[in-house]
């Protein structure tokens, strides 16, 4: 009778999470979970996603600090302009574009939603430059209700387990509200994003110092450390 293969065995997820808390590098929150858990304030938590969108989390801390000292308020944000949005938050990923989502959303919520940000998918959808990551983040973060943010990170990492099989994270988010228990979701994306700056690399991820090997079917992965 032969050994059932690893690749085989449904992951412990529960263990995994469990074991990657275990992680010190994983200790800080990412930013915009930070300012969650300084804040709980639900517009600087969305415009701080929005800056945090294809930016290094260093960036996207000094960018909302000069940004907030500036505006704090959405009252306060609508009285600056593109220009002074866009100086504030570089040098931030398509800064110019950002500046002038920002301005956007902020009229949006106070003409449609009496300065509330909304706490339904469809409605935060349907504010200029948000997505589905955004969206859920705002979701889980702000409000504290059961989402599943699904990034770069996420996407690449439960792919690299052998969790799910998924070629984007649209697909990814579909896949894991199926299969992930629901306790979990609201944390996956904070785990795994500081998990995937700091050790699960997309090129030559640090496997020597990983909890989570063993269960790891590293698929993708050619080179590591």
């Amino acid at each position: 009778m032969t050994r059932a293969k690893k690749s085989n065995r449904e992951l412990p997820v529960g263990k995994i999470i469990t074991l990657l808390k275990l992680h010190k590098e994983l200790e800080r929150a990412p930013v915009v979970s930070y300012i969650a858990q300084l804040t709980e304030d639900p517009y600087r938590i969305l415009i701080s996603c929005i800056l945090s969108l294809r930016t290094k989390d260093q960036t996207t801390a000094s960018a909302t600090v000069r940004l907030f000292e500036r505006a704090g308020n959405l009252n306060e944000m609508i009285r600056l302009n593109e220009k002074e949005i866009a100086r504030l938050i570089y040098p931030v990923g398509f800064y110019n574009i950002k500046a002038n989502k920002i301005l956007e959303i902020s009229r949006i919520l106070i003409e449609r939603y009496s300065g509330k940000v909304p706490e339904q998918m469809d409605e935060l959808l349907a504010l200029p430059g948000v997505g589905r990551k955004t969206a859920n983040l705002v979701i889980t973060e702000a409000f504290n209700k059961y989402g599943i943010c699904v990034d770069t990170h996420v996407h690449r990492i439960v792919n690299r387990w052998g969790y799910v099989k998924t070629r984007n994270p649209h697909q990814t988010e579909e896949e894991l509200r199926k299969k992930l228990p629901r306790k979990y979701w609201k944390e996956l994306n904070s785990l795994l994003v500081k998990f995937g700056q700091t050790i699960c690399y997309p090129v030559s991820p640090f496997c020597s110092r990983c909890k989570i090997l063993h269960y790891c079917k590293k698929n993708g992965v050619t080179r590591s450390r």
